[in-house]
């Protein structure tokens, strides 16, 4: 577990952060993470709550399936996390959370809307998945699949599953994604069904991204909000 000693100390802390940002509430949910390329990650332990993990509380999972290391009981939703990975070679970190709001809002059929800046330059875009059984094949590999339009992911009356390249960035997504969940929610309240932030900001952002890349890095990108 040395090699990814790093990584099991960001999750903790993300766990605690998730948590008390009431993104998830007891054992529910699952974090994992992996070095770039690697072809393992450490995932939280089956029934482990996030708020008070440690670095017992993680199993090394090969992306084949194969336990490796650590707990010897991984979360229930691994498969989940694996097919993340397979799906999306560009993707580090994989946060499973139960955020209320997001779910809510799913569920009675209304779609997540990226009003502020914040919340579209973290998010970009949020893909649904109808709902599936939980810890099932089935559901990981729609979710998976869904990873292909978005990188966050509803999960029917369930949660969401959000990816980045760094748990740093996962975890901007996600505590992005409810917080345009909740402006939605309350923009309903106030009668509004149609706001969004104004697409020519995306455009710009991604226009310079896209320039950076051509130049091999050499462009600045607009720094986050």
């Amino acid at each position: 577990m040395t090699g990814h000693a790093e990584l099991i100390d960001q999750l903790i802390a993300l766990g605690r952060k998730a948590v008390g940002r009431g993104l998830v509430l007891g054992s529910g949910g699952n974090l994992s993470a992996r070095l770039p390329g690697a072809d393992e990650c450490v995932v939280t332990a089956s029934g482990t709550w996030l708020d008070e993990l440690s670095p017992d509380d993680f199993s090394v999972v090969a992306l084949d399936g194969a336990h490796r290391a650590g707990h010897p009981r991984p979360s229930s939703e691994v498969a989940l996390h694996l097919h993340s990975y397979r799906a999306r070679s560009d993707v580090n970190a994989v946060i499973h959370l139960h955020p209320q709001l997001s779910v809510l809002l799913d569920a009675l059929g209304h779609r997540i809307r990226l009003i502020t800046i914040d919340h579209a330059y973290y998010v970009r875009g949020v893909a649904t998945v109808p709902y599936i059984a939980s810890g099932t094949e089935e559901l990981a590999v729609a979710g998976a699949a869904a990873l292909a339009d978005a990188d966050a992911v509803i999960l029917g009356h369930h949660g969401c599953s959000v990816v980045g390249a760094t748990v740093e960035e996962a975890h901007k997504r996600a505590a992005n994604l409810e917080e345009a969940a909740t402006a939605t929610y309350r923009a309903l309240l106030l009668g509004d069904t149609t706001t969004v932030c104004p697409p020519e900001y995306l455009e710009r952002i991604r226009r310079l991204e896209a320039e950076a890349v051509e130049a091999g890095g050499a462009a600045a990108t607009p720094p986050p909000p």
